[in-house]
């Protein structure tokens, strides 16, 4: 995957979850930023936990990201209070 298609999807990644932690975006840079870690995160998870999106393609590395980015807002969010 190219470096311009993983940032595309940990910016859609990081957008989404934050409409649904925190009920909007957090602007394009952070919402980048929280899908790269929520990619990174969510590859682990799903790594771990013995399950495979590869064969979805762009739309498995969307969802990966997107899980690991909600569980890190959500850290966040738990941790700031």
């Amino acid at each position: 995957m190219s470096i311009i298609m993983f940032l595309v999807i940990g910016g859609i990644a990081g957008w989404l979850a934050g409409r649904v932690i925190n009920g909007a975006g957090s602007g394009i840079i952070l919402n980048v930023i929280f899908g790269v870690i929520g990619a990174l995160i969510g590859g682990r998870l799903f790594e771990v936990a013995e399950i495979s999106l590869g064969g979805l393609g762009i739309f498995g590395a969307l969802i990966s990201a997107f899980v690991g980015a909600l569980l890190f807002l959500w850290l966040i969010k738990l941790i700031r209070g």
